[in-house]
């Protein structure tokens, strides 16, 4: 299984000698992430990467505890201005979803949440987007149209949703539509073995978490940090990174070997 594994990486490798990566991803800028979620990540040593909707007239004074969080090193990512997902979440045909929406219309919620959140975290270079919902459409029937290709144009990467049983492929995924795996409501073991699998096939694991004992979409605070402490003890062996860290990686990799 090992000398199968070596031939489809096709000479690629992560750093410092580790099998695979993870990336820890959290959605729309929950207040047990700051309480909770940061504190524990940064008692393990471990960077995550939390994507915020810079919306309403506060939005500066909303996200400016945020600030503090970019400057320990974790990452802010886009996930849009008004956070647009389908309209089947509603029931109402006239929502301002996705289906109502033209390309046009989704740059210019993307771009302007970038412009504010630019605004606000000035020093960050890299910059990475997550699909609300993690869809990627706009329209309906005839008319829908992906919008990966508007995304791909402003960001280092993107992330969507995959499946359980696999993890992003280093040399095979699309930087802007990456797999994900949505968590809420796993155990820690779950969360451990998904990232052993990761690691198993040298694959890139990102994880996608909402609240901390928190909200419709949570994980248990147990079970959050006995995930944290696996990671922590498996850094020789599992490269833990934001996001577009180890997208810049990949691309490196990828420029090298054209």
């Amino acid at each position: 299984m090992k000398g199968s594994i070596e031939t489809l990486m096709k000479g690629f490798s992560w750093p410092k000698g580790c099998q695979g990566a993870i990336s820890l991803t959290f959605d729309d800028g929950l207040s047990s992430q700051l309480k909770i979620a940061v504190p524990l990540l940064n008692k393990y040593g471990l960077r995550g990467t939390f994507y915020l909707v810079p919306k309403g007239e506060d939005w500066k004074n909303k996200l400016y505890p945020w600030r503090e969080i970019a400057r320990a090193g974790h990452e802010i990512g886009n996930h849009s201005l008004s956070h647009p997902c389908s309209c089947n979440f509603s029931g109402d045909p006239n929502c301002c979803g996705l289906e109502n929406m033209s390309l046009e219309d989704i740059a210019a919620d993307i771009t302007e949440a970038q412009r504010r959140l630019e605004t606000l975290f000035p020093e960050q270079k890299y910059w990475t987007y997550a699909y609300p919902c993690y869809q990627d459409f706009v329209g309906i029937g005839e008319s829908r149209r992906s919008y990966v290709p508007v995304v791909a144009r402003y960001f280092i990467a993107a992330r969507g949703v995959g499946e359980m049983v696999c993890a992003n492929s280093p040399l095979a995924c699309d930087l802007h539509y990456l797999w994900s795996w949505p968590v809420e409501r796993l155990s820690g073991a779950s969360m451990i073995g998904l990232a052993e699998r990761a690691s198993a096939q040298g694959r890139w694991g990102i994880f996608t978490f909402h609240g901390i004992n928190e909200g419709h979409l949570p994980v248990s605070k147990v079970d959050f940090e006995e995930f944290l402490a696996f990671l922590h003890r498996s850094r020789d062996r599992i490269w833990v990174a934001p996001v577009s860290e180890v997208a810049r990686y990949i691309l490196s990799h990828r420029r090298l070997n054209k």
